[in-house]
């Protein structure tokens, strides 16, 4: 009899992988709709993103503080958290595949007493031993909790990639911000600057009468525009630096942003390769999709839950009634067990808990489809907007100089008292409005030049995460 239950237990091992494979559900097919190529694409020959993508827009300070927002933001220190606690549950979970070995040791002395309160010598008893427990994984139940819990992991990962990645884009877009209102500030400075000429020239013309206090009013007017148009600038600018304070951690007031022109920036060229390689270049679709593999490994582990559970027990020690004698042969003993769980009636839990499961499922393969259609739709916004905004700053470029060349002419004229006054004015509030738009188009560039890397993923691909994680 002893020889039939090695043999029954190693059939049994043999057929484990055969009856794992029985409860094994079908793979989610996405059924993503990948175009060939980005509507908006004009630019085949440019590069794709590299990981530093920063470094792109020429500027040493950009790209000291895209990389202080790397190394000191909280929300990736929190991302980082994320990734212990998760690798820690997986932990916890892969333990269920090993036996587990229990220690005991006891010592105890009874003595027992009849109705009349007499009472038997007391009796001593001395024991340890060891207690081994293993349960069979012969439908992949646990096999499958680990893996979920691994993708679970993995997912953690790119989540952090994802931070990164919108931190030091918000970085880099903060910074340009500034960059832009301190330009913007310049410019209204000097326009400033040229409307006061103008109101000195309108001062003098009212002291000999060739002017009225109309005209002297309305250019009053301007200066005092001009002048309120400072203090909002200056508002963002220091909104902006402590906004960008937070995304490299420090506190508002230990950061100082110098601040270069944006004609120091240079417009990076940025392919946007073939839609199916955004698949792997996004952290937030590897993210998704690692959750929904988690999600078809509980549904594999649910669908176990329903065969029965076989395990195996084994126990052995020694114990005496004197501690002298506790080491002696004759106190040895051992036990060896199996048993088998099979579930009958449980009230719909199992059953409840698989549904609960393969909704799950089907929530995150819907999410991870829209996590790819949305990502399609960033690329190609972005792209739209780089083109379009390109052309439109040539536009702008062109009619700052036609202003500027009105207004030149309507000024000298002004001198010589050959123009009327309306015709400065209106020179003047087209010139100043035309400084102030390009500033804003280039803001605007540069700005959809950092959405398109963010919309491709930043320099990231499945190849960086996977080394990342097998770093960790």
């Amino acid at each position: 009899m002893s020889s039939v239950r090695p043999f029954v237990l190693a059939i049994l091992l043999g057929l484990a992988p055969a009856l794992a494979g029985c409860v094994e559900t079908p793979r989610p097919d996405p059924a993503l709709d990948v175009p060939a190529a980005y509507r908006a694409a004009r630019d085949t020959s440019a590069p794709l993103p590299r990981a530093a993508w920063w470094t792109a827009f020429r500027s040493a300070e950009l790209t000291r503080i895209a990389e202080a927002a790397e190394a000191g933001n909280l929300d990736i220190a929190v991302a980082v958290a994320r990734i212990r606690q998760a690798d820690a549950q997986a932990r916890v979970v892969g333990a269920a595949l090993l036996p587990t070995l229990d220690l005991s040791a006891s010592a105890a002395r009874s003595r027992s007493a009849d109705l009349s309160g007499r009472g038997s010598e007391g009796a001593n008893r001395f024991g340890t031993s060891l207690a081994a427990r293993y349960e069979l994984d012969f439908w992949g139940r646990a096999r499958s909790e680990t893996e979920a819990a691994d993708q679970l992991a993995r997912a953690s990962r790119f989540d952090r990639d994802t931070v990164a990645l919108t931190a030091t884009s918000s970085a880099a877009g903060s910074y340009m911000r500034i960059v832009a209102a301190r330009d913007r500030k310049a410019i209204a400075r000097l326009n400033l600057e040229s409307a006061t000429r103008v109101l000195t020239i309108i001062r003098e013309r009212l002291a000999v009468g060739t002017a009225t206090a109309l005209d002297l009013a309305q250019q009053e007017s301007v200066v005092a525009s001009l002048r309120a148009e400072i203090p909002p600038l200056d508002q963002i600018i220091e909104q902006e630096i402590a906004t960008l304070a937070v995304l490299v951690g420090r506190a508002p007031e230990r950061l100082s942003v110098r601040g270069a022109s944006m004609d120091a920036l240079a417009v990076p060229r940025v392919g946007a390769g073939v839609p199916s390689a955004l698949l792997a270049r996004r952290p937030d679709i590897a993210a998704a999709e690692a959750r929904l593999e988690a999600a078809h490994a509980n549904v594999n582990a649910a669908r176990a839950a329903f065969f029965p559970t076989i395990s195996l027990t084994a126990a052995g020690g020694i114990e005496s009634l004197a501690l002298t004698s506790l080491f002696q042969p004759g106190a040895a003993f051992y036990a060896i067990g199996a048993g088998l769980a099979q579930p009958i009636f449980d009230g719909g839990r199992l059953q409840g808990q698989f549904d609960i499961q393969e909704a799950a499922q089907e929530e995150l393969l819907q999410a991870y489809r829209a996590a790819v259609l949305n990502a399609f739709a960033d690329v190609e916004r972005a792209l739209i907007a780089v083109r379009q905004l390109a052309e439109q700053e040539r536009l702008q470029r062109e009619s700052l100089a036609s202003s500027r060349r009105a207004y030149d002419i309507a000024e000298q004229r002004l001198r010589e008292g050959t123009v009327d006054l309306v015709t400065v004015l209106n020179t003047q509030t087209t010139l100043f409005q035309a400084q102030d738009a390009l500033t804003r188009v280039r803001l605007a560039r540069f700005l959809a030049s950092v959405s398109l890397y963010q919309a491709l993923g930043g320099g990231w691909t499945v190849a960086q995460g996977r080394a990342e994680t097998a770093a960790r």
